[in-house]
């Protein structure tokens, strides 16, 4: 009998690798809590026979969308979601610019619902009664 030797296991893609730590991080089984590092990219990359980048690609995923911090020269780290994104060393760029954004607009409808509420009580105290 002639058996066909067994095809290489293909190399993951970043993608895949992003989904798989994505998968891990959000199950809430899972063994990656928020503050636990994630694995040196370098011995991922190693483990997975793949290069380093590739690993360092599917991270920078996870960190756009507010799973994990990235702290230079410390590592990947799980998020904690009951933290606001963006105000973490680490978070994604993008984060921490909508999050100073949203603090602004934060404060804009503040100082306007203050204001309105003001007009309300002149108004209020400036209308004859109705008969």
């Amino acid at each position: 009998m002639n058996e066909s030797p067994e095809a290489p296991k293909q190399s993951p893609t970043a993608k895949e690798i992003a989904a798989e730590y994505r998968a891990k991080i959000t199950d809430p089984d899972s063994e990656y809590k928020p503050g636990d590092r994630l694995p040196a990219a370098r011995g991922l990359a190693k483990d997975l026979r793949v290069q380093l980048m590739t690993v360092q690609s599917a991270y920078s995923q996870l960190r756009d969308e507010g799973l994990v911090l990235t702290q230079q020269g410390r590592g990947t780290f799980v998020r904690d979601p009951s933290v606001p994104l963006g105000t973490e060393p680490g978070s994604s760029p993008a984060f921490t610019a909508l999050a100073t954004e949203l603090g602004t607009i934060h404060d804009a409808l503040r100082v306007l619902g203050e204001r309105l509420d003001r007009l309300e009580q002149i108004v209020g105290s400036e209308t004859p009664p109705s008969p």
